[in-house]
């Protein structure tokens, strides 16, 4: 599935709307990027880019300019068909492509840019660009301004420059059905591979071999992994950013897989921390519940209405309770979770938005507040604990531990809706899944 022009379209009409006339919009892709020496990573769009044009190639600027009668025209600069590059490096859409099949209004060679640019500054009152983003973008901004007015004295320059990313990022916040619908392919696929590492995995395994089980079901659907995974054996699950993935998985250890796909652009974000060898210690059991106790609680706290940190508050909450019964936290539950003790064994956050980024656009506050969910809103939902295996201040059978329980969910009218409910998180459903590919 991919989105019609008509969609990229629409966000376009959005955009001009709340720019007012008069006015300026210039938004480039990335650029590309190297690896090492000549070896490059594949090219992947700017997300607020591909947003607004639906355009993939590198070396590409969209234009957008608003007049005094509310219409608008849009110009797509990108670069020229060029038959001994294609042939080395991929087709391109070229000036008539940008036109025919990107839906633009007119379409320029990138080499022109600088030069165009100038004449499309003059008589407009506002120049919106994403200020701070790309500080060499920031530098020729300043000089396209200079430029202009200096060569047309009589004719002025945008006098307010406005960051652009304030429009378009509360643009992408909220979800219409159709990027939902593609964020649920993402979902699928990404529970799919969850579902079949549970299957592979074995006592001994390396981590990074699990790893290519997950990229498997990615590659099979046309995807690539929306970030870098983690797939921490033992202690290693302790480390909230762990992608080295290269230690054995060893009997009696829980493994915690932090790992997802994007499609069309489209992320997923999924954890799961299930044993290596299918069935969970008293121990392990134990935690586990706790962070999946405060997950479902979390999780019903993402409706409409209430506070974006309400689902953090909530699991916080369950989290030090069961800290407390556990032994492992001494206290009032209140008084801990007042002066943050749970942090020894939950520091993070409980989620972030979601959306063309896994850590997606949009502000988390309006003002001093935090900000309400409103229907199409997508945020992770992922408490969980994490038992240092030097922390000599717990008896030593909890040491080691570190378990995350992390689903996507959309904020709508009949509650929230759980993107990621195909892959399983109960502790029956896991060891029976485990024993059923283990027979």
């Amino acid at each position: 599935m991919k989105l019609p022009q008509a969609d990229f379209r629409h966000r376009r009409d959005r955009l001009a709307e709340k720019m007012g006339p008069n006015s300026i919009a210039i938004i480039a892709t990335r650029e590309e990027m190297y690896r090492n020496r000549d070896a490059d990573y594949k090219f992947r769009a700017d997300s607020s880019f591909f947003y607004l044009t639906g355009f993939a190639e590198p070396e590409a600027v969209a234009v957008i300019e608003t007049f005094e009668d509310d219409d608008y025209s849009y110009s797509l600069f990108c670069r020229e068909r060029n038959r001994e590059m294609e042939i080395w490096n991929g087709y391109r859409a070229g000036i008539d492509g940008a036109i025919e099949d990107y839906d633009a209004d007119e379409a320029y060679a990138i080499d022109l840019f600088d030069e165009e640019i100038i004449e499309k500054l003059l008589n407009k009152e506002r120049l919106y660009y994403r200020i701070g983003h790309n500080a060499a973008f920031d530098a020729r901004a300043s000089q396209w301004i200079k430029q202009a007015d200096a060569e047309h004295r009589h004719e002025s320059a945008p006098a307010q420059l406005v960051q652009l990313d304030r429009i378009v990022d509360e643009m992408r916040l909220v979800k219409s059905p159709q990027e939902l619908e593609l964020m649920q392919i993402a979902a699928n696929i990404s529970a799919e591979a969850h579902t079949r590492a549970m299957q592979m995995v074995r006592p001994g395994m390396m981590e990074y071999a699990l790893e290519a089980e997950l990229n498997y079901i990615f590659g099979q659907n046309g995807c690539v992994p929306s970030y870098n995974s983690i797939v921490g054996g033992g202690a290693n699950a302790c480390i909230l950013h762990y992608v080295e993935n290269n230690k054995p998985l060893k009997d009696g250890d829980l493994v915690l897989i932090d790992a997802a796909c994007e499609y069309e652009f489209y992320a997923s974000d999924i954890t799961r921390t299930f044993p290596v060898n299918g069935k969970f210690s008293a121990e392990q059991k134990a935690l586990y519940e706790v962070v999946l106790a405060s997950q479902y609680a979390a999780i019903d706290a993402v409706r409409i209405g209430n506070s974006y940190r309400e689902p953090h508050e909530v699991a916080v909450k369950i989290l030090t309770e069961g800290l407390v019964n556990l032994g492992l936290l001494k206290g009032d539950v209140n008084e801990l979770i007042q002066t943050e003790a749970y942090r020894q064994f939950y520091m993070h956050g409980t989620g972030h938005w979601l959306g063309m980024d896994v850590h997606d656009v949009g502000s988390y506050k309006k003002g001093e507040d935090w900000r309400q969910y409103e229907e199409g809103m997508v945020v992770t939902v992922e408490p969980g604990l994490y038992i240092a295996p030097d922390d000599e201040t717990v008896d030593e059978k909890w040491r080691g531990i570190g378990i995350r329980i992390e689903d996507d969910v959309v904020a709508t009218s009949k509650g929230p809706r759980v993107l990621t409910a195909n892959v399983v998180k109960d502790i029956a459903d896991i060891e029976h899944l485990m024993a059923q590919a283990k027979a």
